[in-house]
């Protein structure tokens, strides 16, 4: 079975860094390899569930791969959850300051304060607001509904992070998680509990060590079960 991936950079970051998206350690990969299939990962550093939504309805590579999928993941939601002291637009606009050394000096700083401010404002607000995380992933859903009635849809449970960078802080999980859950509830899309799987790896330093990306352990972990929920969704469509 192909496997249609679309997620953040937990599916192709490892415990050093980020890898070429084939890489057989990966767990996009492990899950097809189980079910005999190849998969198309299509996913971004920070990705949310409106990154998702501009993939579906942006994407040509999106298009093409859903024609040959059988199966879709939207792995994403997590990176929702994270707190963003600046707005989203304007954090993901320090890219484009120019010249070179003052876009490297406003981005050092705002590094820099980010744990603090995201410690200070109790991890407010967060990189998406969960009532738009349950949108788009509903719109992503109907979307693909409309083109390929009948293909099976997947979707994860927000995992948890211990990462100095956001100050350890993640309180915005808890109504992440929730509004995932309502939008799977909503379109009978089955969720992988993916902080059951990965959350003892996490906490206890098992992964990269930035405390956010997973080592090659949880990757294997969520792989097979990933393809183990695949079966029984198809056994059970069949």
């Amino acid at each position: 079975m192909n496997l249609l991936v679309v997620g953040d950079s937990l599916c192709f970051h490892g415990p050093v860094g980020p890898l070429a998206a084939d890489d057989p350690r990966l767990w996009p990969s492990v899950a097809a390899s189980s079910l005999g299939g190849v998969p198309e990962l299509i996913a971004g550093f920070g990705w949310t569930a409106r990154d998702a939504w501009w993939a579906v309805t942006g994407d040509p590579r999106f298009w093409a791969a859903l024609a040959r999928a059988d199966v879709l993941v939207l792995a994403v939601g997590g990176m929702d959850t994270l707190p963003s002291p600046l707005p989203t637009y304007l954090r993901e606009g320090l890219r484009f300051l120019r010249p070179d050394g003052l876009r490297r000096r406003v981005r050092g700083a705002y590094l820099a304060a980010q744990p603090y401010l995201s410690r200070l404002l109790d991890g407010r607000p967060v990189a998406l607001p969960p009532r738009l995380t349950e949108r788009y992933l509903g719109d992503c859903v109907r979307a693909v509904r409309a083109l390929r009635p009948g293909l099976p849809v997947v979707g994860f449970v927000p995992p948890v992070h211990r990462a100095a960078v956001y100050g350890y802080v993640h309180t915005g999980r808890a109504a992440g998680e929730a509004a995932v859950r309502r939008w799977a509830a909503r379109y009978d899309v089955p969720l992988l509990d993916v902080p059951a799987l990965t959350g003892d790896h996490v906490r206890g330093g098992h992964g990269n060590p930035d405390g956010i990306h997973w080592g090659f352990e949880a990757h294997r972990a969520v792989g097979q079960a990933l393809a183990d929920m695949v079966r029984h969704v198809d056994r059970v469509n069949t």
